[in-house]
């Protein structure tokens, strides 16, 4: 069964920085590649950033680009992401997911506020 566990999240004021992480079990975390997903309130789930199997080809949405940097660690199974310079707009729900597979976790509340 697939469980995928974020954590990390929290309040934060405009400009600090906050490092998510997830934690993958019940399938084979290094024959696939990751992505970190967002839902703010309102809005439709969006991507925000993907890395391949083994973590050496990264993309990210344009509106996290430079900021926002997505790794993993293919021997704890761990996807992690660092978010710095958030802005107010970053406020959302961010999901770990699988590429290819339909699973999602239960998401973490990340709120930029002054």
């Amino acid at each position: 069964q697939v469980q995928l566990v974020e954590s990390g999240g929290g309040l934060v004021q405009p400009g600090e920085s906050l490092r998510l992480s997830c934690a993958a079990s019940g399938f084979s975390f290094s024959f696939y590649g990751m992505a970190w997903y967002r839902q703010a309130p309102g809005k439709e789930r969006e991507l925000v950033a993907v890395v391949n199997r083994i973590g050496g080809d990264t993309n990210y949405a344009d509106s996290v680009k430079g900021r926002f940097t997505i790794s993993r660690d293919n021997a704890k199974n761990a996807l992690y992401l660092q978010m710095n310079s958030l802005k107010s707009e970053d406020t959302a729900v961010y999901y770990c997911k699988a590429l290819s597979l339909g699973a999602w976790g239960q998401g973490t509340q990340v709120t930029v506020s002054s």
